[in-house]
């Protein structure tokens, strides 16, 4: 009787250890084990990153680490690590945040426009996913991939066509370049490659124009305007005179290129760059500001009319006064001089 209490005991103890250890097991499995109140929260896990990366990345975010770890390791997950962006929602459990990171690598939606030059594009750019600034503007850069794809350095701008698009945060540079050029030439469709050809430009110069355009208005529905104004000195053989390509010129000059300058002064016109459309006839080398899509389709479907000659309202600011010949224009322009003299603006 005494030996029976005593297995009856031990069965006991062993059904209540064994409880203790499935309700251990189950708890840590699956109970909530996040430790923040938004909704989510991205974790990045660097190329090459080891299993203690990923739970120094995980640390602010998980309640109990020690559970974690358990589940992660049952699953193979610690020897098995995969880089990218990871989305760790509020109240997930320890199974599915492993499962997250097993498989879950969330597309980053990349964005950027209104860059001046490939250096303002990398570092853009490297805001949004793992390669860096360095790493980006090499790729860039790169000579042979430019010579292949049939660009120079000055024209290497326009290859990146400004919008939003879908990819994962562990693209590499060459990745990216690689897809930012496939995206080029789907945007550059057989007709609008049609449309160049008709108004005598190839895509290249189609940006270059544009990004002329672009910074001399930011008025969407005022570009076809001005990329007929363009157009018609362009196809007269006059120099485009555009006050931007001046201020692209100063600014490579020096490498100063925060370099804010409201007012364009007459010797500036003098300075000898291929970028000064006051000097020389022909397009800049390459664009002078990422065009976004507005622009390019202005100058793909510019405005046909009889202006020459346009100046800045100062009566509808943002937009400008066109004339058909000088005369005209002087008198646009001596009210815009007499404006911008009482404003105090010298630069």
């Amino acid at each position: 009787m005494y030996i029976k209490k005593i297995l009856l005991a031990i069965a006991i103890l062993g059904l209540i250890g064994l409880s203790v250890f499935s309700y251990y097991i189950y708890t840590s499995i699956f109970s909530a084990n996040t430790s923040f109140s938004e909704e989510e929260k991205m974790v990045y896990v660097p190329t090459g990153a080891d299993y203690q990366t990923v739970i120094d990345s995980l640390q602010p975010y998980i309640e109990d680490m020690e559970s974690f770890d358990l589940v992660a390791r049952k699953k193979g997950y610690a020897s098995n690590i995969k880089p990218g962006r990871y989305d760790i929602k509020s109240g997930m459990n320890n199974n599915e945040l492993v499962n997250a990171l097993r498989r879950g690598n969330v597309p980053v939606k990349l964005t950027f426009n209104n860059q001046e030059r490939l250096e303002d594009l990398a570092g853009r750019i490297a805001e949004q996913i793992e390669a860096d600034s360095t790493a980006l503007i090499k790729a860039f850069k790169d000579e042979k991939f430019l010579a292949e794809n049939d660009f120079t350095q000055a024209e290497a701008l326009a290859m990146y066509i400004p919008n939003q698009y879908e990819l994962y945060w562990n693209t590499s540079a060459e990745e990216f370049r690689s897809r930012m050029k496939r995206e080029y030439e789907r945007f550059w469709t057989e007709e609008k490659r049609k449309k160049a050809e008709e108004i005598g430009l190839n895509p290249k110069e189609v940006s270059t124009l544009a990004s002329v355009v672009h910074k001399e208005t930011a008025k969407v529905d005022e570009r076809p305007k001005v990329a007929g104004v363009y157009m018609n000195r362009y196809k007269n053989g006059w120099k485009l005179d555009a006050d931007p390509t001046v201020i692209y010129a100063l600014k490579n000059k020096t490498q100063k290129w925060d370099t804010i300058i409201k007012r364009v002064l007459y010797k500036d016109l003098e300075l000898d760059s291929p970028y000064n459309t006051y000097m020389y006839k022909e397009l800049p080398p390459g664009p002078i500001f990422m065009a976004d899509i507005s622009a390019i389709n202005a100058v793909l479907n510019y405005e046909d009319h009889d202006y020459f000659y346009f100046v800045a309202d100062v009566e509808n600011f943002g937009y400008h006064k066109f004339a058909k010949n000088l005369a005209q224009h002087n008198r646009n322009k001596q009210e815009y001089v007499r404006w911008i003299n009482k404003q105090g603006v010298k630069r």
